[in-house]
């Protein structure tokens, strides 16, 4: 079996990857709780869950697939993160590579996903590792440091990646607007709960 390891890191990175694993769900015919509709001609069956999914004791904060995913934030938990991936790697019978979501523009997504980089190209240089990375836009900036965060950053994806898919906010504010109605997009999820 070929594996690719989805890394999924700060805001951006689960938003996308909420909106991401959504979308595998409901193409497998797996429920948010990771159970298989009774229904089993929806989707792939019983294996349908384990093609995307290994389950941990770890989760996300909030959101209805917080029992999908592990979430976690701040530098000081690097080498944690990184014994969480070589867990996973070591389950793996035909490991591909990395999926890394994060955002560029500053926070957790950039300090940890710049980290986590570097120490899976050191880790595991020969597999793939391919970057999706959501640039700040000048008209949608919530900090003013986001453009020069995201050029510092890109040297990071440049030595440490393969591919990077480079997800322009500007472009997907426009889209929500103009396309989806939106009048103003936010960057809540609308599934998790507000204390």
């Amino acid at each position: 079996m070929r594996e690719c390891i989805s890394i999924h890191i700060g805001q951006a990175g689960i938003q996308v990857g909420n909106a991401c694993w959504k979308l595998h769900c409901l193409e497998h015919g797996i429920q948010p709780d990771g159970q298989m509709p009774s229904d089993k001609t929806v989707g792939g069956g019983d294996d349908a869950f384990n093609t995307f999914f290994n389950e941990t004791a770890y989760q996300w904060q909030g959101g209805c697939y917080q029992q999908l995913c592990h979430y976690t934030i701040g530098k000081e938990i690097v080498d944690l993160c990184l014994d969480r991936i070589r867990k996973l790697a070591d389950n793996c019978t035909g490991l591909q590579g990395f999926l890394v979501f994060n955002a560029v523009g500053g926070g957790t997504s950039l300090g940890l996903g710049s980290l986590l980089l570097e120490r899976l190209s050191v880790d595991y240089g020969k597999k793939s590792k391919l970057g999706f990375n959501v640039y700040p836009s000048p008209q949608v900036s919530t900090s003013v440091i986001e453009p020069y965060n995201s050029v510092l950053s890109t040297h990071s994806l440049l030595e440490h990646t393969d591919v990077d898919v480079l997800l322009d906010n500007e472009a997907i504010y426009d889209i929500c607007r103009r396309s989806l109605d939106i009048e103003c997009p936010t960057y809540t999820n609308p599934n998790r709960p507000v204390s």
